[in-house]
């Protein structure tokens, strides 16, 4: 060839929306087309931008792919420079076109590095050792990063680019990835749901704080949570009679059943009735005075977790409940969500009454700020901690080699900062 290299400038139109915003999707393809093209790959690094966009490069030993997407336009940029003669950058051209399911491409080829004009030196390469080993083909390293955002703040986390789980449901997109740093992820809309090395610490605390604190509780009703872990939880303890798992999604249980065996680990139990329906509307059909514990389990209040969130709901919820029964829901976090985790604090309030709703805290990791609450309500007289709490909760603690939840920090859990209080103040005060 008379160039050093060939650099193909191109544009695809009329795109996939939904691909372009894909991250794993794209890093897929990017390294399918420098493979089908005849390419070396060395090393992909892709990431999410905010609020939509996805930005990466394939480097591969005869140069690099690199793309930059626009969703809202449903437009790609894409630079495909190739070294020498073995590599051919219009069948990736064409592997593209076809993946992100473009209406119409166009691209200019230009020759970088005209020979013509090029005087050639001599030049001694450096060879270069690793464990005494004379490296001659490169390891191909992915970098793909997986972000948990808003248009404000964005969680990212590296995984392996692979997609275990992929799911389109009804109702949500059900995936699980597999991250260096966590462990298998599952999420829900992209959105972390949990992963294997931290789940402990919310299914812990959302299970043993209400169950200690209702003696006696003998039935007990989950709303959502298909990865399996509150019922898990819950089914540690004995005086349970029978555990009722209301969630609207099947998918999630078959995702984590598939690749969150330890999760997953009770939807087996005898106990255990698991129904795949609509919570609000099975709390809404169901009898007065039935439960002694209501756990609900949910995604952020978007899609069908919006009516998990409402006064109507509640008041379903308190209906249902035996007369010391409890109301305990994942209520958001204060940093990241303020007007909602308020909205949460001053709904439960106006049906269970100021004095019986209590805000307490835990710290995930993979929960966007790490600061993330809970919110017990009480349809009886009961306090949120006791010494006779702490006594039970300390050998339980012990008895079943639980990870976070203990006596201290069930009392730890509800000490309040003073900006929360402040936040959750009731109007007058």
């Amino acid at each position: 060839m008379s160039a050093l290299g060939r650099h193909i400038l191109v544009e695809y139109q009329g795109c996939n929306e939904h691909i372009l915003d894909d991250v794993p999707v794209i890093e897929q393809a990017m390294v399918k087309a420098a493979q089908d093209a005849g390419a070396t790959v060395i090393n992909s690094t892709f990431h999410h931008f905010s609020p939509y966009g996805v930005s990466g490069v394939v480097v591969i030993q005869e140069s690099h792919l690199a793309i930059h997407t626009w969703p809202e336009y449903r437009y790609a940029a894409v630079d495909i420079f190739t070294c020498g003669d073995g590599v051919d950058p219009w069948k990736a051209y064409d592997v593209l076109l076809k993946a992100f399911e473009a209406a119409h491409g166009n691209a200019m080829d230009i020759n970088r590095g005209s020979t013509d004009l090029l005087k050639r030196i001599d030049f001694k390469i450096v060879q270069t050792e690793l464990n005494g080993k004379t490296q001659t083909r490169p390891t191909y390293k992915r970098n793909v990063w997986l972000s948990d955002k808003d248009e404000n703040i964005a969680l990212s986390f590296r995984h392996s680019g692979d997609i275990l789980y992929r799911q389109q449901s009804p109702y949500q997109l059900v995936e699980v990835f597999d991250s260096y740093a966590f462990g298998k992820m599952l999420t829900i809309d992209r959105v972390v749901m949990c992963t294997e090395k931290d789940e402990f610490v919310y299914h812990e605390m959302i299970t043993h704080v209400p169950m200690h604190r209702h003696v006696g509780a003998n039935t007990a009703l989950v709303i959502g949570g298909g990865d399996g872990g509150t019922v898990r939880e819950l089914l540690r303890h004995k005086a349970l009679d029978q555990v009722t798992m209301v969630e609207i999604d099947a998918r999630v249980v078959e995702a984590s059943k598939l690749h969150l065996p330890h999760l997953a680990s009770a939807f087996d139990h005898p106990k255990l009735q698991l129904l795949f329906y609509d919570g609000i509307k099975y709390t809404a059909d169901c009898t007065a005075n039935t439960y002694d514990l209501i756990i609900v389990d949910s995604c952020d209040p978007q899609g069908p977790s919006e009516g998990l969130f409402t006064a109507a709901f509640y008041k379903d919820a308190y209906r249902c409940l035996r007369d010391n029964g409890i109301l305990c829901i994942q209520s958001e976090g204060p940093y990241y969500n303020p007007s909602v985790f308020r909205e949460i604090n001053q709904c439960l309030k106006g049906v269970f009454g100021a004095s019986k709703v209590y805000v307490y805290f835990v710290h995930i990791p993979t929960y966007p700020t790490g600061m993330w609450s809970f919110t017990l309500c009480t349809k009886g007289e009961i306090r949120p901690y006791t010494d006779e709490v702490a006594q039970v909760a300390e050998a339980f603690s012990d008895q079943h080699q639980l990870k976070y939840y203990n006596a201290d920090m069930h009392q730890a859990a509800f000490a309040l900062p003073p900006f929360v209080k402040e936040l959750i103040a009731n109007e007058g005060e």
